[in-house]
């Protein structure tokens, strides 16, 4: 049986509600120093989202050669205890990975972490943004949907 994703998007052009981050938590993007608690968050959490994240030093190194790979798009939500969430984003205006540690999910970040990637491609000037999710992973669809994503399109999820 196939599994399916759906393509959902985000109008930029009007007004966006700001992120309400959790108590403690601070915002950051990707340095290289941060890349392997980064990615061991992305792969932690891959099973859900049914995303594919190449091994480390394959995903490390596209921040280096692959256009779509912009430090600056990388958003990492921390406190003192270490990561708890991660989006990944395309210079494309695409959300390419949007995670949250398990120790931190059901608090906000998740949410908040979506509302400034919304921010930041309102920022540079995108007219909306895209994603894609499973179309069983209801609570993340939930949440996009409730942050103002819509449907645009239904198609089977690749096989490797």
């Amino acid at each position: 049986m196939a599994d399916y994703f759906q393509l959902l998007r985000r109008d930029l052009t009007g007004s966006l509600p700001a992120p309400q981050w959790p108590t403690d938590t601070r915002l950051d993007h990707y340095r290289d120093e941060l890349a392997p608690a980064i990615h061991a968050v992305l792969r932690m959490t891959q099973d859900q989202g049914g995303g594919r994240v190449a091994r480390l030093d394959e995903w490390r190194r596209q921040f280096v050669i692959n256009a779509e790979f912009d430090p600056a798009l990388c958003l990492v939500a921390s406190n003192a205890d270490g990561i708890l969430g991660v989006a990944q984003c395309w210079t494309s205006a695409f959300i390419k990975n949007l995670c949250v540690h398990p120790c931190a999910q059901g608090q906000g970040l998740g949410r908040a972490l979506l509302l400034q990637a919304f921010q930041m491609f309102k920022q540079r000037g995108e007219p909306y943004v895209d994603l894609k999710v499973l179309e069983s992973n209801l609570r993340a669809r939930q949440l996009y949907e409730s942050a103002g994503m819509k449907f645009v399109l239904r198609d089977v999820l690749p096989k490797d």
